[in-house]
């Protein structure tokens, strides 16, 4: 049961396990039928309905479910962030609560921004420092840190007996798909556009999209329980992280962006510079600690493939930058 699949990682980790031979549902405001070939089931993501049939005999549930954080932060878009998240949280927790056979494992959304905007160190679960304090950044990025609370306050609060709990703090997850963050990153580098952020130095927390998906079928068959960090080991800084994908891609140039040039492109695209400019230092402490395998553990690796396999879903020669 994916709540919430609809989109690019919920559709990443669908086809996957419709690919391995199980059954799939997913739970989407706005079904559209025969345009996937596993089954989707309407809900509102707020309350109890027929979909929760769905949740009783289920092996997994990974819940996905939150409006997207790329727009501008007013007043409504802010309450229907939070209340996306906070909601489907709670009714999926409902569910599960009220089910027979409830699933054995429920894996929750959360996010890498949680962690405080930092450079000195890395950010693992153990030791990492969460955000809200900072004093040396603007005070519209502690909304992320408030949704991202709240987020997990809500899990925590569920009480199912028999399923068990696992927060995944995902960093950005990167796939060749259209309209996704890698595709939105490289069309920056092949315009010309991909140079450092500011002033470069705020790291970037990413994980290719062939181990974010095998670090949830770990996960699903492991007894680990609580928070998760799910990101590459390497985290870099934005002007080596663009750097690299420059090389990837087979160009040198990017033009830089300063602050008050991302400033205005964000209001132009409805969006949020702290997307771009926050420091997201994360490390995956827990997957490492108990053994987990990264396929693509450094940026230069992830980058190199995931620029080929955009050139080949592009049917463009991977010889053509």
């Amino acid at each position: 049961m994916i709540p919430g699949g609809s989109g690019q990682v919920g559709t990443l980790l669908a086809r996957a396990f419709h690919a391995g031979g199980h059954q799939v549902v997913v739970l989407t405001r706005r079904p559209q039928p025969q345009r996937s070939p596993w089954r989707l089931t309407q809900w509102d993501g707020a309350t109890l309905g027929d979909w929760s049939a769905d949740i009783d005999g289920s092996d997994v549930v990974i819940n996905l479910t939150g409006r997207s954080v790329n727009c501008r932060y007013n007043a409504a878009n802010r309450r229907e962030i939070l209340e996306s998240r906070v909601r489907s949280t709670r009714v999926v927790g409902e569910a599960i609560a009220g089910a027979a056979r409830p699933p054995r494992v429920w894996l929750q959304a959360s996010t890498a921004t949680i962690y405080a905007h930092r450079y000195d160190a890395a950010n693992d679960e153990r030791t990492g420092v969460l955000g809200g304090d900072e004093g040396d950044v603007p005070r519209s990025w502690r909304f992320s840190i408030e949704v991202a609370r709240a987020w997990e306050r809500t899990f925590n609060e569920a009480v199912t007996h028999g399923t068990r709990k696992v927060a995944l703090r995902s960093a950005m997850t990167l796939s060749p798909d259209p309209g996704g963050v890698f595709d939105a990153l490289l069309g920056l580098v092949r315009h010309g556009l991909g140079g450092r952020a500011g002033d470069g130095r705020q790291f970037m927390s990413w994980i290719h999209y062939r181990d974010f998906v095998a670090a949830v079928g770990w996960l699903i068959d492991r007894d680990l329980e609580g928070v998760v960090n799910i990101a590459a080991p390497n985290p870099l800084p934005n002007a080596e992280f663009m750097r690299v994908l420059r090389h990837a891609w087979g160009t040198s140039f990017g033009l830089p962006a300063r602050s008050w040039m991302l400033e205005i492109g964000a209001a132009f695209m409805r969006t949020e510079t702290e997307l771009i400019l926050k420091s997201r230092r994360v490390v995956p402490g827990r997957l490492l600690e108990h053994g987990f395998t990264f396929k693509f553990p450094t940026w230069h690796e992830a980058a190199t493939d995931l620029c080929g396999e955009w050139k080949v879903s592009r049917q463009i020669p991977r010889s053509i930058g």
